[in-house]
């Protein structure tokens, strides 16, 4: 591939175009889904054992880098309404092939970090009230994912309807933690001293880096947002839509979760909540409501497939913008054409998602995926600056400069070590970006012996 602008290369004509099935409400819903889900269902209790009872601080903290990085990502995919997202703001702002294909690669592998994540929650405390069988977690977690692409192979307009449900269905589950945690106020129950309570030393530097590793770790609440703009030539007037999906989903799930911080905080301790991968059924079991226990791990069950279910939807959709960006080979662009999805991409992005199902436990792969993100948003803060001196013949959203800037800058504090994360994360995240690596170099050569390099 050469450094020229290969961003506006048409899909191959024989393939046909992508579906518009996504109005303006199915998107909104679309990006709440997307954010809601394993994060908030399965990691709160281990933010909580990073930080303590103050557990609502570093979902708020997630909130604000959210909202900056959103604001540039609105701006972006209004000037650009393309399925390839990052990669795609990515080669348009700084033209190196290599970088595009690691930011393309790195967003992909976030995506089914998340997917296995949310398998491997799937497998956890929530079944486990479901279930008296001691049932093989690994089996689960592929079967779970092999169910989900056969969903996502039979069409986009099945698979963000089956979304709309399952985002009803965990919206529901949030509401109700909420309510038990206002009958808990209203009734004087609770330890309210608790959300003042953290459980570093106090110490200065310890304080910092206790904080930063928890807003870290519970930023992979926060994500999604961003896979929404891979669904752009699937949505309906994708310039207007896009500004005001992503800013409403943001703002929703950002209220959501420093309530549900809070109510947890209220009702559960740090140390129960930490010991469990359902942290939310803990809160159920402690609210003094009676409200069945067996439903509410349902209702959490369907809120982290929805998860895995759009996450596997992005990366697939990813596949297809890089093939025809000639950034992976073009056959990962091919069309199922009855049902218009783009089958190789999801054979592919499932395969490997099956793969990442036994590097990790919940808490090490919603870790990777956050710190995979935080990485590459770093580098969309600083291309939509740079994209500046690129106008588009349309009216689009544009970002305040201010926003962009301080996106970078916290992305790329929460990326770096004063996060305080496990080493195992960077190792995991360095095997993946080699086998990226590895990937461009056999592409490179593929396109070499084509005399299309």
């Amino acid at each position: 591939m050469t450094t020229s602008d290969t961003s506006t290369t048409a899909p191959p004509a024989e393939e046909p175009a992508l579906h518009r099935a996504i109005g303006p409400k199915l998107l909104i819903l679309f990006v709440i889904g997307d954010i809601l889900g394993t994060g908030i269902y399965a990691t709160t209790g281990k933010v909580a054992g990073k930080v303590g009872g103050a557990l609502w601080l570093p979902f708020l903290i997630g909130f604000v880098v959210a909202i900056l990085t959103a604001a540039s990502y609105v701006e972006l995919v209004g000037k650009y309404p393309k399925a390839a997202g990052a990669a795609l703001y990515t080669q348009k702002a700084f033209k190196t092939p290599f970088l595009t294909f690691i930011i393309a690669f790195m967003v992909m592998c976030s995506g089914l970090s998340s997917a296995s994540a949310a398998a491997r929650a799937f497998s956890g405390d929530y079944l486990g009230e479901l279930t008296n069988d001691a049932l093989p977690p690994t089996l689960i977690a592929i079967t779970f994912i092999v169910l989900l692409a056969a969903l996502n192979m039979r069409g986009v307009s099945e698979s963000v309807k089956t979304n709309v449900v399952l985002t009803l269905v965990e919206l529901t589950g949030l509401v109700i933690i909420l309510a038990i945690g206002a009958y808990a106020v209203l009734s004087g129950d609770g330890e309210p001293s608790r959300l003042t309570e953290f459980e570093t030393d106090g110490s200065g530097y310890a304080l910092m880096t206790g904080v930063l590793g928890a807003t870290a770790l519970g930023f992979f609440a926060f994500v999604g947002f961003e896979d929404s703009v891979n669904m752009a030539e699937e949505t309906k007037d994708p310039v207007r839509t896009f500004p005001r999906a992503i800013f409403i989903g943001v703002a929703v799930t950002g209220t959501i979760y420093v309530l549900v911080a809070l109510a947890s905080s209220l009702l559960v301790d740090s140390k129960t909540l930490e010991g469990s991968s359902g942290p939310l059924l803990e809160v159920v079991k402690a609210g003094g409501v009676d409200f069945p226990h067996k439903l509410f791990a349902l209702i959490a069950l369907f809120a982290v497939t929805n998860s895995a279910l759009i996450n596997i939807m992005m990366a697939s959709r990813l596949c297809y913008g890089m093939a025809n960006e000639r950034i992976l080979p073009r056959a990962m662009g091919r069309v199922l054409p009855r049902r218009r999805t783009p089958i190789v991409g999801i054979v592919f992005v499932s395969l490997l998602a099956i793969g990442l199902v036994s590097t990790g436990e919940i808490e090490g792969l919603g870790d990777t995926t956050a710190f995979l993100l935080l990485c590459v948003f770093a580098v969309v803060n600083v291309a939509v600056l740079v994209l500046r001196r690129d106008p588009v013949d349309h009216k689009h959203f544009r970002t305040p400069t201010v926003l962009p800037v301080l996106g970078a800058v916290t992305a790329l504090i929460l990326a770096s070590p004063l996060a305080d994360r496990p080493a195992e994360v960077y190792i995991r995240a360095g095997v993946l970006i080699a086998i990226g690596i590895g990937l461009w170099v056999v592409n490179k050569v593929v396109l070499k012996t084509r005399g299309e390099d």
